[in-house]
């Protein structure tokens, strides 16, 4: 970044070349209205620099973080298993020796499939928070804005309170697989909706986020008043989302789409950072911004739907996670993007951690916590915003 100062002149002349831009690959931004300075060429850092000894040092932090709530979560519980079983087991385990009693139908059967479902769910939604909000250029910006939230509840809403009705309802993947189906359609019809003969409007894209989100919440509302008592319950525990029901069979659901998302990380953060000036801008920069724009709705979609629909609606994980990473490292998406992925499976594990022991022998649906901690930092949000504080998107 280079800043030029001139004498006489009450403006400024900032030029900005993106990190990773192809030539000339420069915004040039004038601030009027400034006092004047003397005659003279100021150098600043340029923005790779200036955030370029902390993301590693970070990421490895995260990632110890995410080996101890992995750790954490295999031992603790209403049964303890100790640090040295608990590696024998694992090991065991990997290297495919048989191994039987207690400790492994603890850890290996019931507690690593939930564990790592936690992980999986947690990087996703992560991950589509952060890219989400820079699509947006918004940093309330939240995955449920498209949709993708709501639909996969109303699908699931559907499958719990007709489950019975008919026979073809009955297998336990008609859950999952109705919300996903009812997220994906969902987005897709708010993006058919956003998309004009000018291309695609985010403005439009959000007011028929907003309308569809109240439609799915009164088909959920008339589902839950027709649903017997015991379906009725279901349906609530789902909505608030837990991981009681994760099983390896899911994991290998889930894992694929986690997996998509982390490789699609080199493939996009150069075209979320253009968008950050402007899409005029990015266009201006060589970036493709429809193809682009379409790429992170479906990307964000399809992991967000996943995850909805194995364990259900867990709020805010998307909205938190990209902010503290953040306000650590700056808004560039190149590290922003795989940050976000491991502190939202760190902290989702944790937070399913804590569900099972804060109530023992009772368990609290992970989204309860999730919100409990979200819905704070989200009022923050908007009083800093309010403030003119928040930068960084």
């Amino acid at each position: 970044m280079v800043l030029n100062q001139y004498a006489g002149m009450r403006s400024q002349l900032f030029v900005v070349r993106l990190p990773g831009a192809s030539a000339p690959g420069f915004l040039f931004m004038a601030l009027r209205n400034l006092p004047p300075y003397n005659s003279q060429l100021i150098f600043v850092r340029d923005l790779t620099d200036m955030f370029h000894s902390r993301p590693l040092v970070f990421h490895c932090l995260l990632l110890m973080l995410l080996m101890a709530s992995v750790g954490l979560s295999l031992s603790l519980g209403s049964i303890t298993v100790p640090v040295a079983e608990l590696v024998d087991v694992v090991v065991g385990r990997l290297v495919g020796e048989a191994i039987t009693g207690t400790a492994d139908m603890v850890v290996w059967q019931i507690r690593m499939p939930r564990v790592c479902l936690a992980v999986l769910v947690g990087a996703c939604l992560a991950v589509s928070g952060a890219m989400v909000q820079g699509l947006f250029r918004n940093p309330l910006a939240d995955p449920s804005l498209i949709g993708v939230s709501g639909g996969a509840a109303v699908g699931a809403a559907i499958a719990i309170v007709l489950g019975g009705t008919w026979g073809w309802f009955s297998p336990s993947w008609n859950l999952p697989l109705f919300a996903f189906f009812g997220g994906a359609l969902v987005t897709a019809l708010v993006y058919r909706l956003g998309v004009g003969p000018l291309g695609t409007s985010v403005a439009t894209m959000l007011l028929a986020g907003v309308a569809i989100n109240a439609m799915t919440s009164a088909c959920i509302s008339y589902l839950a008043t027709t649903a017997e008592d015991v379906r009725l319950r279901n349906l609530v525990y789902w909505l608030m989302g837990s991981f009681n029901v994760a099983s390896w069979e899911k994991v290998s659901w889930v894992a694929p789409f986690a997996l998509l998302s982390l490789v699609m990380i080199p493939l996009l953060w150069k075209g979320l950072n253009a968008l950050l000036l402007g899409e005029s801008e990015a266009r201006h920069l060589g970036i493709q911004v429809e193809r682009l724009r379409l790429k992170v709705i479906v990307l964000a979609a399809l992991a967000v739907g996943v995850s909805v629909a194995s364990v259900g609606v867990i709020g805010f994980v998307g909205l938190v996670v990209p902010h503290i990473v953040r306000l650590v490292l700056g808004p560039d998406h190149r590290w922003l993007l795989p940050g976000s992925a491991l502190l939202g499976a760190a902290l989702l594990s944790l937070a399913d951690l804590a569900a099972r022991l804060v109530v023992e022998p009772q368990e609290l649906p992970v989204g309860v916590l999730t919100a409990a901690l979200g819905a704070p930092f989200f009022l923050f949000l908007v009083v800093q915003r309010r403030r003119g504080q928040l930068y960084g998107v």
